[in-house]
């Protein structure tokens, strides 16, 4: 049976919120990192991540979420620097698909894992 695919490509609103992101942070000058810059680019270009970067994703989230409690956060005519940089990683809708990511990525590995178990055990119980 063949490893299960994940199309690891951003969808088009993940793109939009980080085009959003480094046009805020080009007409203000600040938010995010050489790092957020960089996701913000690949999202915007909807190239595919990597599962490592997928989980990255997820744990920038995770830990940024205290910015979402910022004065002027949401507001694009003076936004907070976190909002800046929460748009650069795809905003919520990064956030959502992150996660769902995540968890599918971790289901394909565990299905692989009882896949090759299965098959092992089924060997062994052929050939004893």
């Amino acid at each position: 049976m063949a490893e299960q695919h994940i199309d690891h490509t951003p969808p088009a609103e993940v793109a939009a919120a980080a085009q959003k992101g480094l046009e805020l942070r080009a007409k203000f000058r600040r938010g995010g990192t050489t790092v957020g810059i960089a996701r913000a680019r690949d999202l915007k270009n909807r190239r595919a991540l990597s599962d490592k970067t997928v989980k990255k994703m997820v744990s920038y989230f995770h830990r940024h979420k205290v910015d979402k409690r910022a004065e002027n956060f949401g507001n694009d005519e003076s936004p907070s620097t976190g909002y800046i940089a929460w748009l650069l990683w795809g905003g919520d809708a990064g956030q959502r698909w992150a996660e769902e990511h995540k968890k599918a990525i971790e289901n394909a590995k565990e299905n692989a894992k009882m896949r090759r178990f299965t098959r092992s055990h089924q060997e062994n119980v052929q050939n004893p």
